[in-house]
């Protein structure tokens, strides 16, 4: 049961504890050693933790201040952790090799500094393994490498700041919680505590009188979030402020084992939706079982190159596992690492869509997850509307304070169409009459928002009404990035022209739903209102003297008339008339759009041009493996096996073959040379990894009719980098089967190798 939170000016009483405004106590100063700014970090990730350090697996306040303001331990939104530093006798170790490899844990292996003349330098040897599983836990092996004893003090400082995420982001605040610091009754005098001075207080520092230490905030809205570190293996042997010293004493070859768990609550309740194990092993027995169980559901897509081509595609399922993050009894795929590590519409829509050959069930569950929170109400705050698909849900206490719309924010003008391109795909799928039927009616509800929107100028389009939300509404959603060809920014409600795509084939698709379920009215309607706006789209969005599709309508209904990487996502939707769609196609491979690695966001001809923007020249691997579907679907093999080949390239080139959210749209000078990375790229990200499975569907060229209970493979075509490739428990409907893919020059000839169940495979040349 959650106990009763008493709180006055001076103290809050919490769980038997008192707490007091961590103004009133003096926090002594303990060595930091200042060191150079960090230029990588390790990331992991357990469902709704992450952590990100920087390569000794530390978090220092030096670093934090001054280098990358990503860094922490993080869950709900919220900075549970902001100081994790290891140190000996007050020096940084030395970094021998890290890794986090493995997603949700990392190893370290470092060694001791020179200390004086009393410790040689490489002398001691010390472990560290972080997992994360509803906890943080560390484990320490300290170890004497030299022929003599030593003595030596080890030390961690622990701190945190508690910050929302949109702080560490730079989002600007006028008020703030108090952090506050655990006091032991014992150490209290019997002064009136004073908040205005008047009456200054004789108190102690936190001394820990058990194997814990806790930090505390009490947020605005008056909730009070706590870290709890708990000792584990042998106890500090003091403390300085919130540093845990060890004194060792190790004989030559000795080791010892140190430890600790940090475990996150908000009003006295577990933070993290994960139940946390006690000790570090049983936290790696859980998550390894649990990843087991995910690759055993999952279809393993594997080739005959040995080497990083494989990597990539094991590296790809792996992230796939470690995106997922609950949201009450269900899971999706959050966006993230570590800015958007939530639940996302376009992002989680997207993702799902890509990796329905790899399971289905991420797409099932993002489904009712996003119908759970479908709109209900007109609120301009949060743009929600009746049927509309929310953008983003945020947990932190900017959110909770109403100082940001995210409770959640809807501002997205592409998420509901996508939500029922995903619905009428999952279907296609699978099958599921039941999840189809559940859902039917908030598949109406989209489409009637969808309408409602279309009436007063035929297109789906979007104006920011929340004075805190998104100027742009696309999933190209900064500032800049809707500029015409003079590189000027436009104005009004934008309609943007891979939206109308979106809505074509949403209620094309949805047509045939409705046919199926006998409701003849709305598939006849659904299609005539595509089929007008097929023809409205190939004649405003058209820009004959560029022979290409403009970025947008603006509020005057004029053309946004730059050459963008938009029009590709329209390409395998059937909105273009064929001519128009080849030219498109054409245009997208042009130097000014082709880097070498994938296609820009923006041509490099435009006056807004910058490889190093956001949206208006990067390249973005989820846009091009969009494009390279809708290339396959012209019948342009070659062309989208070159993106394939680009894209790969890029991601071999990666940390641990992990494609980036974005990179830089620098021109590839040759095979050799590798592409620019953009400073605060996320990764994992959610559609970046969701690129590797659409980019092999697109190879394949599977199209599933679960309802008929029917498997075409359509033409299959592997690159010269790959000559076989295998996908093995793959599902269509209720049958099972493994499908083997052999090309030979040009060709690629498909068979099923095992099959479970009466599925019909028909392969087409």
């Amino acid at each position: 049961m959650t106990p009763d939170i008493l709180m006055t000016p001076e103290r809050i009483f919490l769980d038997g504890k008192t707490f007091v405004p961590a103004e009133l106590l003096p926090i002594p100063e303990w060595p930091c050693v200042i060191s150079e700014r960090p230029q990588l970090t390790l990331t992991v990730k357990d469902d709704d933790l992450f952590l990100v350090t920087d390569t000794l697996g530390n978090l220092s306040a030096c670093s934090l201040a001054d280098g990358n303001p990503s860094m922490g331990l993080f869950c709900a939104d919220t900075r549970f952790l902001s100081r994790l530093e290891l140190q000996i006798d007050g020096r940084s170790p030395v970094l021998l090799s890290s890794t986090a490899d493995k997603g949700f844990s990392l190893s370290v292996l470092c060694t001791n500094p020179r200390v004086d003349d009393r410790l040689q330098a490489d002398t001691v040897g010390i472990r560290r393994e972080i997992v994360l599983n509803g906890a943080l836990f560390e484990e320490l092996e300290v170890s004497n490498y030299s022929t003599s004893t030593i003595n030596f003090e080890l030390s961690i400082s622990f701190d945190a700041d508690f910050v929302d995420l949109f702080e560490v982001r730079g989002f600007g605040r006028e008020k703030q919680g108090k952090l506050l610091r655990l006091v032991e009754p014992t150490f209290i005098e019997d002064t009136v505590v004073s908040l205005d001075g008047a009456s200054p207080p004789k108190l102690h520092p936190a001394i820990p009188t058990d194997k814990s230490l806790t930090l505390a905030y009490q947020g605005v809205d008056g909730l009070v979030m706590e870290s709890r570190i708990n000792f584990q293996h042998r106890l500090p042997d003091y403390f300085k402020g919130y540093t845990a010293i060890w004194q060792l004493e190790l004989a030559s070859h000795e080791k010892q084992k140190l430890g600790y768990r940090v475990n996150m609550l908000t009003n006295y309740k577990p933070s993290s939706t994960v139940s946390a194990p006690v000790t570090l092993s049983q936290a790696k027995a859980a998550e390894t079982m649990e990843e087991q169980n995910w690759v055993q559901e999952i279809t393993r897509i594997r080739t005959d190159e040995k080497g990083a081509v494989n990597r990539v595609i094991e590296r790809a399922e792996e992230d796939m596992y470690l995106l997922r993050q609950s949201f009450g009894k269900y899971k999706t795929v959050s966006a993230g690492v570590p800015w958007f590590s939530a639940l996302f519409g376009r992002d989680s829509i997207i993702t799902a869509s890509q990796t329905l050959m790899l399971n289905p069930q991420i797409a099932k569950e993002t489904l009712i997850l996003l119908s759970q929170y479908q709109g209900k109400v007109e609120d301009e705050w949060r743009e929600e509307e009746p049927g509309k698909i929310l953008h983003e849900l945020r947990l932190g206490e900017l959110a909770r304070c109403q100082e940001i719309p995210h409770t959640p924010y809807y501002g997205t003008v592409d998420a509901t169409p996508l939500w029922l391109m995903l619905y009428t795909e999952y279907y296609a799928w699978t099958h599921d009459t039941e999840t189809l039927e559940n859902l039917w009616s908030n598949a109406l509800a989209a489409m009637e928002w969808i309408d409602r929107n279309m009436k007063a100028t035929g297109y789906l389009s979007y104006q920011r009404k929340s004075r805190r939300g998104l100027a742009n509404q696309g999933w190209k959603d900064s500032g800049d990035c809707i500029v015409n060809r003079k590189g000027e920014l436009a104005n009004g409600a934008i309609a943007l022209c891979e939206v109308q795509g979106y809505v074509y084939a949403a209620k094309m698709r949805l047509a045939e739903i409705a046919r199926m379920k006998k409701r003849l009215d709305l598939s006849d309607r659904w299609q005539e209102e595509a089929r007008n706006l097929k023809l409205r789209f190939n004649r405003d969005f058209w820009m004959e003297d560029q022979d290409f599709c403009a970025l947008a309508l603006d509020g005057d209904g004029k053309q946004v008339d730059s050459i963008t990487s938009n029009p590709g996502h329209c390409l395998h939707l059937g909105i273009f008339t064929p001519e128009k769609a080849y030219s498109v196609a054409e245009r997208l491979r042009a130097p000014d759009m082709f880097n070498g690695w994938g296609i820009r966001t923006l041509s490099s001809l435009s006056p807004a041009y910058n490889p190093m923007g956001y949206h208006i020249g990067s390249v973005w691997p989820h846009d091009n493996s969009l494009i390279a579907m809708g290339l396959r679907s012209l019948g342009l093999v070659d062309q989208a096996l070159e993106l394939f080949e680009g894209l790969f390239d890029m991601t071999k080139k990666q940390p641990y073959h992990r494609p980036p959210e974005l990179f830089c749209g620098f021109e590839r000078i040759s095979d050799d040379s590798s592409p620019v990375q953009y400073p605060v790229a996320c990764t994992p990200q959610a559609w970046a990894t969701g690129s590797i499975f659409q980019l092999l569907h697109m190879m394949v060229n599977l199209v599933p009719d679960a309802p008929n209970n029917c498997l075409r493979i359509i033409d299959p075509a592997l690159p010269e980098s790959i000559n076989r490739l295998s996908l093995h428990n793959l599902r269509v409907g209720p049958t099972i089967l493994d499908l083997e893919f052999e090309r030979s020059g040009n060709t690629t000839a498909c068979r099923v190798a095992k099959k479970r169940g009466n599925l019909r495979v028909v392969i087409e040349a």
